[in-house]
């Protein structure tokens, strides 16, 4: 007999989640705090600028592709997906980027402009990389982290060597390239998205494997596409929907949660998955006696960045930037210092800047650049309005000078978000942006627990659990305790 589900938040992993449960037959209401669904992917427009609020990297396609595949779809169904040529660049200076090519000979081309050998080492390195690839996004991550023997698995123990865990990812890089740019370039996905090179495992080479070798696409219209595929989804299987639901609390008989109480409403539970902030609801929400962890436990865990943002909309179009540009033209040691070991505003920050209007002309009025900056910062540290206005001169200065144009007395639409938005918006743990970083404490089954150890029917999925931060993990983390829900509601 179906069940009632009640999943909180309209995120990635919610969303995978209500339709993993509602294509087996269960009855699937999905609970969002917002008016408009997709958590951190949400979108906003302003004066004819449509902004994304949050991912814009579109990486590991397949991971995408393997989700749709399950219900009988592609996400051709949904969405025309572009791929970027130039994926990326890097800015060094001024005068000096480099251009990450969709083409794999002339990405070898770049590489051995830049060390000798360079080539045949890159072809080293990604193949290395693309079996970690393998093994990570076939195997590990789709494991539930309950129990240590689901890695008693053949195909884990037969490439355990293969995956590097006990070798930093900076080390790693330095085996095979000497060069201080292509570190760089190859390093960049670690720091923006994890943690800091020489603390990760040098198993999350599979990341820049994934971005330079696999390819870096768009989905046109910005990624909200991909929230309203999984939306349009999710109905289709008779997935309900309920907006401007705050859950403030739980209603607790027999050691399950009967209720979701919400700040206008009530809904009865057979089931209850957690899509919003892990810590949150579980130090605020439950009753001590009912939580996973205690608040000690949860200080000790080492954060990914929170993020300074800013969405602006430009009156002019800014020639010199491709879609996706890195601006590594300040120390990136000093900028990882100040994020991970004396958590600070930093000195001098390294910065992204994405520009979709260069790809996708329905983002920006015509003739208009649709800009959005992003700055990398240490989760938990103050916010202020001033501090946001010095790092916005420090970025906007250094784009212009980049650009070799004004832009400040271009800018028509201007807005921020930073750590006490993520806080206020997400109830998100420290103002965190991503997650929890990728340590090797902190990977597969030492990540926090997708079931409580009280509450038979609670659970939870997003970034602070199993497989970790990210669109496609976040995807695949709802698969993951929805499959592990089914898994046990069908021994009985």
């Amino acid at each position: 007999m179906p069940k009632s589900y009640n999943i909180i938040g309209s995120g990635f992993s919610g969303l995978s989640a209500a339709a993993t449960l509602a294509f087996s037959g269960e009855n699937v209401s999905v609970l969002e705090k917002h008016q408009v669904f997709g958590g951190r992917a949400r979108q906003f427009k302003e004066k004819d600028f449509v902004f994304d609020m949050g991912p814009s990297w579109y990486w590991m396609a397949d991971v995408f592709e393997r989700f749709f595949k399950r219900f009988g779809k592609k996400t051709s169904d949904y969405y025309n997906l572009i791929e970027l040529n130039p994926g990326f660049q890097i800015i060094f200076d001024k005068d000096h980027t480099m251009n990450i090519s969709s083409d794999w000979n002339e990405i070898l081309e770049l590489f051995e402009s830049y060390e000798k050998g360079a080539a045949d080492s890159l072809v080293k390195f990604m193949n290395d990389a693309e079996v970690k690839y393998n093994i990570g996004m076939q195997s590990l991550v789709y494991q539930p982290g309950i129990s240590y023997m689901e890695l008693i698995r053949k195909d884990i123990l037969l490439n355990i060597g293969k995956m590097s865990l006990f070798t930093s990812y900076r080390k790693h890089v330095a085996k095979y390239f000497k060069n201080p740019f292509l570190k760089q370039l190859l390093e960049f996905p670690v720091l923006f998205l994890g943690t800091a090179p020489s603390d990760t495992p040098a198993l999350y080479s599979l990341m820049a494997y994934s971005g330079i070798k696999k390819g870096t696409f768009y989905p046109e219209g910005g990624f909200f596409k991909v929230i309203e595929s999984m939306v349009s989804l999710c109905r289709e299987f008779g997935v309900e929907f309920y907006n401007n639901q705050d859950v403030k609390e739980f209603n607790i008989s027999s050691n399950k949660v009967d209720k979701v109480i919400t700040d206008n409403s009530e809904y009865s539970s057979d089931y209850v998955i957690c899509s919003a902030d892990y810590n949150y609801f579980d130090q605020q929400i439950l009753p001590k006696k009912y939580r996973n962890y205690s608040q000690q436990y949860w200080d000790k865990r080492i954060l990914s960045p929170s993020c300074l943002i800013f969405y602006l909309g430009i009156n002019k179009k800014l020639d010199k930037l491709e879609h996706h540009n890195l601006f590594f033209d300040r120390n990136i040691d000093d900028h990882v210092y100040d994020i991970y070991n004396n958590p600070r505003w930093p000195e001098e920050p390294l910065f992204y800047a994405c520009c979709p209007s260069k790809t996708d002309s329905s983002v920006a009025p015509k003739g208009y650049e649709n800009l959005f900056l992003l700055m990398p910062l240490a989760a938990g540290i103050n916010d202020t309005n001033e501090n946001r206005k010095k790092f916005f001169k420090k970025m906007i200065n250094r784009l212009e000078v980049y650009c070799d144009e004004p832009i400040c007395d271009n800018i028509v639409v201007q807005k921020s978000y930073c750590i006490n938005d993520f806080q206020n918006d997400y109830n998100a743990f420290k103002g965190n942006a991503y997650g929890l970083a990728n340590t090797l404490l902190q990977t597969a089954n030492l990540k926090p627990k997708i079931n409580n150890k009280h509450l038979s029917n609670l659970y939870f999925t997003g970034q602070l659990t199993v497989p970790g931060p990210g669109v496609p993990p976040s995807l695949i983390s709802g698969q993951l305790v929805a499959d592990y829900i089914l898994k046990i509601k069908n021994k009985f």
